[in-house]
């Protein structure tokens, strides 16, 4: 661990900080994670139920026996907070989506403990730079954007870490907003089926994050996660899931204006999920080109990552 930076995860057992906790630890860096001492969960329900098997005090336990450095505190106090601060070099926040303005309190204590090489403010989905997404998940990429605008105006060093589409939120129904497991009969497709999306499991989204943190050409960049196995339309996904199951799927393909009159008439959480499909399926999201002056491509800067394939992915289904 002898010249790795330090790096604190705020948000350390949700669904993206657990998996960056672990791969922090697996590189090497000294890993520290802040964790509330009082009772109750700032988070609201999450859109997707966890897979992870272990509770939260148990993830925490398993933290601490792997020689994560537990610190007790909440973002929301400032103290506590910049007295956390003081003891790393990274920070990389994965606060939910109802705390993401919230982060502003993070960049003020970054202001005053003085020592923060980097901040990786909660992203972990598309560039909101670059999206033209719609209500209800337009907001929270303006808000992510705000904090941005923010982050640079007080000149904290960063890295923004686009990542796109989870495979826990995409892949594992095939974007089947009431489905759990991918169909095995019918598939409704957005649009034509034929934008590309960027896909990535969220343990790769850990390992890559960590990767960023530790290399000095992500600094004030942003790094973008389009693997190349993984960064297909929503046609080649369901082609090959249809060679595993040996079955061609019934396929209805629903008009971009329908899309956004259903998104417009459903309720939380599905107007948020359809919106989520709508800007990877349709407004293609994913597809812009790089800046080599601000934008860093994941897969050609760290080669060597292997990583979980859409074909692989989908194995676990059959």
């Amino acid at each position: 661990m002898t010249g790795k930076d330090r790096i604190l995860v705020l948000g350390p057992t949700g669904a993206i900080g657990r998996h960056i906790v672990w791969a922090s630890v697996k590189a090497g860096n000294p890993t520290y994670i802040l964790v509330r001492n009082t009772p109750g969960d700032n988070n609201k329900i999450s859109l997707v139920k966890s897979a992870n098997p272990e509770t939260k005090e148990e993830l925490i336990e398993n933290f601490k026996n792997s020689g994560v450095i537990i610190i007790e505190g909440d973002m929301m106090d400032h103290k506590t907070l910049v007295k956390a601060l003081k003891q790393v070099d990274i920070v990389i926040c994965t606060v939910g989506r109802y705390l993401i303005e919230d982060q502003v309190k993070i960049i003020a204590a970054i202001k005053e403990a003085g020592n923060i090489k980097r901040f990786f403010p909660s992203e972990f989905g598309l560039d909101v730079d670059r999206q033209d997404a719609v209500h209800p998940v337009r907001e929270v990429f303006e808000e992510k954007a705000k904090i941005r605008r923010v982050v640079e105006a007080e000149g904290v060093p960063y890295t923004y870490l686009c990542c796109h589409a989870f495979t826990g939120y995409f892949l594992r129904n095939l974007s089947q907003v009431d489905a759990t497991v991918p169909p095995r009969d019918k598939v409704v497709i957005l649009g034509d089926g034929n934008v590309k999306g960027a896909y990535v499991t969220e343990a790769d989204v850990g390992t890559y994050t960590i990767e960023a943190a530790n290399d000095p050409r992500a600094l004030n960049k942003s790094v973008h996660l389009r693997l190349p196995a993984n960064y297909l339309t929503l046609n080649e996904v369901i082609s090959l899931w249809e060679k595993k199951i040996g079955k061609t799927l019934e396929k209805t393909y629903v008009p971009a204006e329908q899309v956004v009159k259903i998104i417009k008439e459903a309720t939380m959480p599905n107007n948020y999920l359809w919106a989520l499909f709508h800007s990877q399926q349709i407004t293609g999201d994913a597809v812009y080109e790089i800046d080599p002056s601000k934008d860093i491509e994941a897969s050609e800067a760290y080669p060597y990552v292997k990583y979980t394939t859409v074909d692989e992915y989908l194995n676990q289904f059959v």
